[in-house]
């Protein structure tokens, strides 16, 4: 692939990032979140993988700055780390790629919930994810949508811009 071709892809695929990460500054339902779809997006189109698993970890981490840190940080992060290398595993942005991230992220995230939180007990640990289930319904509505709208806004741009670019 030339240069300019490849340096054309990575803008389009860095503008979507964009455009995803600043949706999750506006109001929005509870984990309702553009974030996993990046990760999954970004591990499947970024040839530089460095990039793949450090953009939504940037992107956490000045809007965190903004809407603020939780106990759970470190757990939140590694999911999105966990997405990045399913998508770069995969290859490609698929409904079990999604699926996968979505439980991936509720599984690492809720596990951190119950270490600080939770009892330290089997019933403790139900309790963790039974009282999660709303919130991973919108994560994973949020990453269906998210992913969605990557998938079809890049093929767009690769049908109508980058092929024009030869």
């Amino acid at each position: 692939m030339p240069l300019y071709k490849t340096h054309k892809t990575n803008l389009v695929i860095l503008a979507i990032i964009a455009v995803a990460a600043l949706s999750r500054l506006v109001p929005h339902a509870p984990n309702f979140t553009p974030i996993t779809a990046i990760a999954l997006f970004g591990g499947v189109h970024f040839s530089n993988k460095i990039m793949a698993y450090t953009l939504p970890l940037i992107i956490m981490i000045l809007s965190d700055l903004f809407l603020g840190f939780s106990s759970i940080t470190v757990f939140v992060y590694l999911a999105f780390m966990l997405a990045s290398f399913i998508g770069i595993q995969r290859k490609t942005m698929t409904l079990g790629t999604v699926l996968s991230g979505s439980v991936s992220f509720f599984v690492i995230t809720n596990f951190g919930v119950w270490l600080l939180g939770y009892p330290k007990t089997w019933t403790g640990l139900a309790e963790c994810y039974t009282l999660a289930l709303p919130f991973f319904r919108n994560s994973l509505l949020g990453d269906l949508f998210y992913s969605g709208v990557m998938v079809l806004g890049y093929h767009f741009f690769q049908k109508y811009y980058l092929r024009k670019a030869n």
